[in-house]
């Protein structure tokens, strides 16, 4: 894989587009990096708001009014607000890029460079890191209702030859080809769009990209993470703004069940569907035995027992996991 400078055309060479949920706070901060490393490239930018209720929509009308803003009148979900921005993408490629993910100031034009020049990667995320530096998993493998369940109950160690989702043991600093790459910072090739799509609308929340980027290597693409540039990732501002969210995590904790069922059951089948109902009740009973045998920490056998509960109380709406409840 080669690094050539970008070509120029006259239309946009990136559509940047930016959910936004309740983050006024971090705008500026998110259009400053994209300022700073955009150079001599042409960006169109669309921000979908979904109804937030701080001073989002005021910041963009007054300090940013170039941008073009679409604004919702109710929340409805990252992967379905993404969509909405699909008729107005005018850029050869399309960044998703999150309120909370601040680029470096070589970012696009190293990202857009190596696309130029290898026209089978579809989809390149890049290396993440929090604010103190720390790396943050950039790089994933695609989770199956086994790695799932290995990880949540901490046995990945008794199987080495599992791939797990967010395994980290590898060399950061190098390019590699990989499952999925996070949705923070998703640079797209509009072509892909064009032949698959953007999000599936049933996934409110979580396992968007995922399932993108699964879709993306069924149709012949690559998805590569791009070592040479980072990209600051602070992760869960908006889910922090919203007290129906943040409420004893419940409602997070749903959402993210929802979407893992409906993603094992689309692309593992009904099979998928119950390995993962077994695999989650097979971790309560795990959590309940090392309970008996480590009685002052129940806190692994309430967590357990609650995802379960969650679980099977979305068989029904959700019609064995074959579409939404929201």
């Amino acid at each position: 894989m080669t690094e050539q400078p970008i070509t120029h055309s006259d239309t946009p060479d990136i559509t940047a587009v930016v959910v936004n949920y309740n983050t006024g706070h971090l705008l500026d901060r998110l259009f400053a990096a994209l300022a700073v490393a955009r150079g001599g490239l042409k960006i169109q930018t669309i921000v979908i708001d979904n109804a937030s209720r701080d001073n989002s929509i005021k910041i963009l009308h007054s300090q940013y009014p170039t941008v073009e803003l679409i604004e919702n009148a109710m929340n409805v979900g990252f992967g379905r607000a993404n969509n909405q921005a699909v008729p107005r993408i005018r850029g050869r490629y399309v960044l998703l890029v999150n309120t909370d993910a601040f680029v470096s100031p070589d970012t696009l034009s190293k990202t857009l460079g190596f696309m130029e020049q290898n026209p089978r990667c579809g989809i390149l995320g890049v290396k993440l890191v929090g604010e103190d530096g720390s790396l943050q998993p950039s790089c994933r493998f695609f989770p199956t209702p086994w790695n799932v369940f290995l990880t949540t109950n901490g046995l990945d160690r008794f199987f080495p030859g599992t791939r797990l989702v967010d395994d980290m043991s590898w060399d950061h600093s190098r390019i590699r080809e990989c499952d999925w790459i996070p949705g923070c910072y998703y640079l797209v090739r509009k072509e892909v769009i064009d032949q698959i799509g953007l999000f599936d609308p049933r996934f409110f929340l979580y396992y968007e990209e995922v399932d993108h980027c699964r879709r993306a290597h069924q149709a012949g693409w690559k998805v590569v993470y791009y070592a040479n540039t980072q990209v600051v990732h602070i992760g869960g501002e908006s889910a922090k703004t919203d007290a129906a969210l943040t409420s004893a995590g419940r409602q997070v904790a749903r959402l993210q069940a929802e979407s893992e069922l409906l993603y094992f059951r689309k692309h593992y089948g009904l099979p998928g569907l119950i390995a993962s109902v077994f695999f989650t009740i097979c971790g309560w009973l795990l959590a309940t035995l090392k309970d008996i045998v480590h009685p002052s920490k129940p806190e692994g056998r309430r967590a357990h027992k609650e995802k379960m509960a969650i679980v099977l109380s979305l068989l029904l709406p959700t019609r064995l996991a074959s579409r939404a409840t929201r």
